[in-house]
């Protein structure tokens, strides 16, 4: 089982992320359950989105111990990593989160900028994300998040969001 916690601010997509993510080990006909909270703000509130991805039934819907937290901001990483097992990763924007918590498995890539210089615009910061976590993971294969990623987004953006998901991939050698 992998528990998967993905946070941010509103606006940066992780709630999108993670239901594409849990849409993709769906297909892949594993068990997946996914939840979210975010503050009352449209945009820049606090963001969470958990992910639950297993072989077997789900018997608890909510992350207890996250294997893997996603942070995209530093408020994010400070709130929402503390509970990270010791074994399990954190994943953090290094531009974004300039104070990494303290955790022994630390991976920091610029993810704002790789979206930014890659394909123009940091909309698509939450799919470079994705494709980073399905690497680090190996939770479902590549080739079923861009199927998954395919469903969700609009048409006209489907080959961008292609590209961002191997930016993201290809972040980590």
């Amino acid at each position: 089982m992998q528990q998967i916690r993905l946070c941010g601010s509103g606006g940066q997509g992780v709630i999108t992320a993670a239901i594409i993510l849990a849409e993709a080990a769906i297909m892949e006909g594993k068990e997946s359950v996914q939840s979210q909270s975010y503050g009352p703000e449209a945009r820049g509130g606090a963001s969470k989105a958990e992910v639950i991805i297993s072989e077997e039934f789900i018997y608890h819907p909510k992350v207890v111990t996250p294997d893997v937290v996603l942070a995209l901001t530093q408020q994010a990483a400070d709130k929402y990593s503390a509970d990270l097992c010791d074994n399990g990763v954190l994943v953090i924007d290094e531009d974004l989160v300039p104070d990494s918590p303290e955790h022994p498995n630390v991976i920091k890539v610029p993810l704002t900028r790789l979206a930014v210089e890659g394909l123009g615009k940091d909309l698509f910061t939450n799919i470079v994300s994705l494709g980073l976590l399905v690497k680090v993971t190996g939770v479902v294969s590549f080739e079923t998040i861009q199927k998954s990623v395919a469903k969700r987004v609009p048409p006209a953006t489907i080959e961008k969001n292609m590209q961002a998901l191997r930016i993201g991939f290809d972040a980590l050698a």
